[in-house]
């Protein structure tokens, strides 16, 4: 049993055939839930998922629903605790392309299920967000800042209502399907090349095990109204494509030498992302391994005392590290 104690409990993940659904599913099977429902779109990867985990079939009921269906989202909250909402429209260039769309799922989608959970008066949900909603400069950002927004104002709007509301801010999740390390690693064996956007552009990065293990200490920490935010190690991009290089071509066995090359941002990309706005900054309570930004209708102790203000680390991990990373969470193979 994990150290977050679902035992006996009611857990929805919306989103929950994704990579971070996938990983989130296994290890709160190891608490003994009463059952999870896997709230998703997608039916050949819910398939796949049922056959890789049989042996909780007890355990474990399958739906498949849309985010922008409430009454779908109302009829599957029925009777749960808990809600992990990690459904949304992830791709920059085609939330960029497809604007409306993006807001349809990442904004009218968490209104969703910000008044399914009322309805059936859940324990908690915990929201994922990204640090692209930093200062956005395109619509995945833009959307994701207002969900949001709305997870917050949700805590003060419920009136009499138990549910509980908070926010986790990701960074890229190292072989997750938005990750560059899976088009990396196809580039490589089937193009002997990789494109990338800048070699200095900086990412903030964390491997599927970081990322659940923020999820659930904030599910546990959060009170209402929070966001949360991992203290994320910084990747530089072009030290990642040459690790992943090497390591690709040693395991492959590929003589031809791979080549970088640089295309050029893409629309609605930023060069350097942040986890953190200035104004939260001053606010933000900081721990061991995350910062906590209060709820933004309530006044923080850290307000006051300029001096606690934490400063964020944006010095790029060695390759050494990366490659650790790589292999420890299996996603070379």
């Amino acid at each position: 049993m994990s150290e977050y104690n679902y035992q006996g409990k009611k857990i929805l993940i919306i989103g929950g055939t994704g990579t971070i659904g996938n990983h989130l599913v296994r290890r709160i099977l190891e608490d003994e839930p009463n059952v999870i429902r896997v709230f998703s779109r997608d039916e050949h990867k819910q398939y796949e998922m049922r056959n890789e985990l049989q042996a909780y079939s007890q355990k474990l009921r399958y739906l498949i629903g849309d985010v922008r269906d409430q009454k779908r989202l109302s009829r599957a909250m029925e009777g749960i605790d808990y809600v992990f909402h990690l459904a949304a429209m992830k791709h920059v260039p085609s939330c960029e392309y497809n604007p409306f769309e993006a807001v349809q799922t990442n904004v009218i989608g968490t209104q969703n299920v910000i008044q399914a959970a009322l309805e059936n008066n859940v324990t908690k949900v915990l929201f994922t967000s990204t640090d692209k909603a930093i200062s956005p400069t395109n619509t995945y950002g833009a959307t994701k800042l207002t969900a949001e927004r709305l997870i917050s104002a949700a805590e003060y709007q419920k009136g009499s209502k138990i549910t509980v509301f908070s926010s986790v801010r990701f960074g890229n999740v190292m072989g997750s399907r938005g990750s560059v390390i899976p088009l990396f690693k196809n580039q490589i064996i089937e193009k002997k090349e990789i494109t990338i956007t800048d070699p200095d552009m900086l990412r903030y990065m964390m491997t599927p095990s970081q990322a659940i293990d923020l999820i659930l200490q904030s599910n546990e920490k959060a009170r209402g109204g929070e966001v949360f935010v991992l203290k994320m190690p910084v990747i530089r991009i072009g030290d990642l494509a040459e690790v992943l290089i090497e390591e690709v071509t040693n395991s492959h066995k590929i003589d031809e030498q791979v080549a970088i090359r640089v295309i050029g941002l893409r629309p609605g990309e930023k060069r350097y992302e942040e986890i953190m706005t200035n104004d939260e900054v001053l606010v933000a309570e900081e721990t061991d391994n995350m910062y906590v930004i209060p709820p933004f209708f309530s006044k923080s102790e850290n307000s006051d005392n300029l001096s606690s203000i934490p400063e964020i680390d944006m010095k790029p991990i060695s390759k050494r590290v990366i490659r650790d990373w790589l292999k420890s969470e299996s996603l070379m193979k």
